[in-house]
């Protein structure tokens, strides 16, 4: 017989068995998780009372960009879209570039800048709380945008969740990030407690430390001994670095940055977090 012939035979036959086995190999794979975002995430706060970049324009309330491999984020609008709009602008932010958009809750301050960011791109998915009134929803459809109503935790881009509803009086949701380095958890003003926050975040993703906890933290007015009682309710649950602004109250930021030290982040309008994965 054929040297030729019988050389081919057998190569034909290694391929074979090469296929049979990662067929086998195949389906004894776990099912597929996500792994954390790779490539670098940027956290760009476009809307607070307190400022970085004195370039930008300041007013009660809360917006933060966060841009991901796969998606743009934009959490909370402010109370004012012209501030909004002018402030991502003067930052080189197009709008347009947003595909996301979530709404914490329903005060003025969070969601005050929803119609001009809309009328500048409505090509965005908007998810809001369950617990929000009807003539937002009717809103977001006259721009011909698509709303997701959020009552429980979930996914809204790859490794970006929601909290869900939390909270009695005030709903509010907050954003986890699933990076490389921990949980970084945003929270619009923290109604719900920002302890109860960051500890649900963990909940959610169990086995994750929290690199960061930012945002408003709804705590000005409050005393000595309750900003120092949340403080060592960070520290209980391993939070690293901190970053409070809007609501939060300058004694607040005060306390917070004396514990803290170098893993204090000074944050408002302006601010650009960068992660590096």
């Amino acid at each position: 017989m054929n040297k030729n012939f019988l050389y081919s035979l057998l190569l034909i036959g290694l391929a074979i068995v090469g296929m049979l086995i990662g067929s086998s190999c195949n389906s004894q794979k776990e099912e597929f998780i996500p792994p954390p975002i790779e490539g670098n995430v940027s956290i760009i706060i476009v809307y607070d009372n307190y400022q970085v970049n004195p370039n930008l324009t300041t007013r009660w309330g809360f917006g933060s960009i966060i841009s991901t491999p796969t998606k743009n984020i934009l959490f909370d609008t402010g109370g004012n879209s012209s501030i909004l709009l002018s402030n991502m602008e003067k930052m080189k932010i197009d709008p347009k570039d947003i595909n996301i958009l979530v709404i914490s809750h329903i005060h003025g301050d969070h969601v005050g800048g929803l119609n001009g960011f809309l009328e500048r791109n409505g090509d965005v998915k908007v998810y809001i709380p369950s617990s929000f009134p009807n003539s937002i929803r009717k809103k977001i459809k006259s721009y011909e945008a698509e709303y997701q109503d959020v009552r429980g935790s979930m996914p809204i881009s790859d490794n970006v969740y929601t909290t869900g509803e939390m909270g009695t009086w005030i709903k509010e949701q907050s954003l986890i990030l699933n990076t490389e380095k921990g949980l970084v958890v945003i929270t619009g003003c923290a109604h719900p407690g920002v302890v109860n926050i960051a500890k649900n975040a963990k909940q959610i993703l169990p086995d994750k430390n929290i690199y960061l906890v930012m945002g408003g933290f709804h705590l000005s007015g409050a005393s000595d001994s309750e900003l120092r009682s949340i403080i060592k309710g960070f520290r209980d649950i391993g939070v690293q670095k901190v970053a409070p602004s809007h609501c939060s109250g300058d004694r607040c930021r005060e306390l917070f940055k004396e514990e803290y030290k170098q893993d204090y982040i000074e944050s408002g309008v302006g601010k650009i977090i960068p992660l590096k994965m």
